[in-house]
């Protein structure tokens, strides 16, 4: 198996591959698709494309809609989709069967004049084929074959629709059934979803009680996965917004390895997939840059958080698969050496950085934060951090004037990580590199520690000083081996359970709570991000802190529930005052990563086996 291979298999059948609106349903590799829209009659609107956690303004004249994501399976042999909009609430289902795609379309709250449901049909993308309508069936005639599409439902129409392409128009006064391959009744295609519903729950049970912690992680990833064109690849954006807003698509450095390693557990197509694809981004210079748009811009200045090779060794750890490391090493050792040329300091410990370039497209970020603090704020991920607030960057080394725990342990993950991948793939010879690399870090990170206060800081370059302005980042300090097991009780019991700190009922809060900035609740400045949970979490694996880390498990998994409870919301980031995601509009409401609340909960409840342990083990 290589990854040519293993794409063309998987660029097949139905999927939700259509970045525009999460009710198309695209047959592959033809492009034939089939788009659910809907117009009411209480204003006489039209809602063509239909996307989770759009947001609206006050003065906008098109009613937004709210889109709740139910179960999506990742081999799309089931789907759900719950819709309110204009007074309405509609439950869309679908279901895959040898290649014929099945659809229940149920009015569960109506208008007084039931609305018309549309399906358009069309070819995205380009590709060659032709739609016709053939009275009450929709016939494509594309690369791949005939394909016609039969409904239950009565037709209607009305020509004030905005469509430019053969559709068919029925009244949803009633559950509307479509299938293709051949017409069937509304009963036949209700039984058939039926079984393919049970069959996905009973699917998940393997999870037991952390069931709806699993099928939350897999909506999320899957519901989120796109098809670009362009490159011709499987890709899960962040989002379906931010992807729309990018051109459509961007690709963020973590965001997309943690991706990787989440849809490890359910598919290992897309596992790859993610993990190769934001590995090909990699620049001329050897990193993984921070963004890539579908423009074909990239962060040219600036990479971040050095995580893909612990993602690949996880995602092996649960796949098994030898020939999708031996297909990243070489790049993922290269950026290894990047982090270690650009941004390690004689002492061994790293900071971040930006670095100039040439303005190449004329957007915002080719100059704004460029070879500046702002820059390398950007790098580390966590884009406005006050940690970060007035550290000047070093005009000659291009980084900032400040070694930086987080960054020196993550650098010591990818390390160790790259070593045990080295033994996978019998490359011996690399991991006397790797451990000298990693010996310097793990020597630049002791100097960063604080006898006096039991603690890892960042450290100013330019005046010698500790800064004791504190983040999660810190206990990224536990990658390193050689934090003792009085040091690691210490950080737990002054630090972590300190309520003045990072203890509380919502956590981990980005910042520390008796910071200035902590009150702000903006972006980086307080509030909870799964990622810094995720990781902190992973760097207590191989320390003797169970009591910290199941605490962490069990608050990640609180937090989580709390906003997919009540709005199936997979948010960006969270409130840790009050545990809310959707009181910030700078927090997307159904962004991947928040997912990684979840697998910490699944880790720590065994059902992803000896996260962050030795491989051996």
């Amino acid at each position: 198996m290589n990854y040519s291979e293993m794409k063309r298999e998987y660029l097949k059948g139905w999927h939700t591959w259509n970045v525009r609106s999460v009710l198309s349903h695209v047959h592959m590799p033809d492009g034939f698709a089939l788009n659910i829209a809907f117009k009411e009659y209480s204003s006489g609107h039209y809602l063509k494309e239909t996307l989770i956690g759009r947001f609206g303004g006050a003065y906008d004249r098109t009613p937004v809609e709210t889109a709740y994501p139910g179960p999506h399976a990742f081999d799309e042999t089931y789907t759900k989709m719950t819709l309110r909009w204009c007074g309405m609430e509609i439950c869309v289902e679908s279901a895959v069967e040898e290649d014929e795609l099945f659809l229940l379309v149920t009015p569960v709250i109506k208008q007084i004049r039931p609305a018309m449901l549309v399906v358009e049909g069309g070819f995205l993308w380009g590709r060659g084929g032709w739609i016709e309508k053939c009275g009450q069936t929709l016939v494509a005639h594309g690369s791949e074959g005939d394909k016609i599409l039969y409904t239950t439902g009565s037709a209607t129409w009305d020509p004030n629709i905005p469509i430019q392409t053969a559709c068919l128009s029925v009244a949803l006064d009633t559950p509307v059934a479509f299938s293709t391959g051949s017409p069937l009744s509304y009963e036949a295609v209700q039984t058939l979803i039926d079984a393919h519903r049970l069959s996905h729950y009973e699917k998940t049970t393997h999870y037991g009680p952390m069931r709806e912690m699993y099928e939350a992680l897999e909506s999320a990833l899957a519901w989120d996965t796109i098809y670009d064109a362009k490159n011709d690849r499987v890709i899960s954006p962040v989002s379906r917004l931010w992807s729309i807003s990018s051109g459509g698509y961007v690709l963020f450095c973590w965001d997309n390895f943690f991706a990787g390693f989440m849809a490890s557990l359910g598919s290992p197509q897309l596992a790859c997939s993610n993990l190769r694809e934001i590995l090909s981004e990699q620049t001329q210079a050897g990193f993984v840059p921070n963004f890539a748009y579908a423009t074909g811009q990239v962060s040219a200045d600036r990479s971040q958080p050095p995580v893909g090779s612990a993602m690949l060794l996880e995602t092996y750890r649960i796949l098994g698969e030898k020939w999708i490391v031996e297909e990243m090493y070489i790049g993922l050792l290269r950026w290894n050496r990047w982090f270690a040329e650009h941004r390690m300091n004689p002492s061994g410990a790293l900071c971040w950085g930006s670095e100039r370039i040439p303005v190449l497209y004329g957007n915002r970020w080719e100059t704004e934060g460029v070879h500046a603090t702002y820059g390398a704020a950007l790098e580390s991920g966590l884009d406005n951090s006050p940690m970060y607030d007035d550290i000047p960057l070093n005009m000659e080394t291009n980084r900032l004037e400040l070694e930086d725990v987080g960054l020196t342990g993550l650098y010591i993950l990818d390390c160790r990580s790259l070593m045990e991948l080295a033994q996978i793939i019998g490359r011996p010879e690399d991991i006397s590199e790797l451990q000298e690399r990693m010996n310097r870090a793990c020597s630049g990170l002791e100097n960063l520690w604080d006898e006096e206060n039991g603690f890892y800081y960042n450290r100013r370059t330019d005046t010698g000083e500790f800064s004791r302005c504190i983040s999660p980042t810190n206990f990224y300090a536990l990658f390193s081996p050689h934090v003792s097991s009085a040091r690691q009780r210490c950080m737990a019991d002054e630090h972590y359970y300190n309520p003045n700190e990072f203890y509380g009922k919502w956590m981990l809060p980005s910042i520390a709570r008796n910071d200035a900035a902590y009150s702000e609740q903006n972006y980086w400045r307080g509030r909870v991000w799964a990622p810094l949970n995720f990781l902190v979490y992973l760097a207590l694996a191989r320390t003797e802190l169970e009591d910290v880390r199941r605490d962490l498990a069990e608050k990640s998994a609180v937090l989580f529930m709390k906003e997919w409870t009540e709005h199936r919301h997979v948010h960006e980031n969270y409130n840790s005052i009050t545990g809310e995601g959707c009181d910030s509009g700078n927090s997307d409401k159904f962004y991947h990563w928040g997912a990684l609340l979840c697998a910490v909960a699944l880790a720590d409840a065994g059902y992803i086996k000896n996260l962050g342990k030795p491989l051996e083990e």
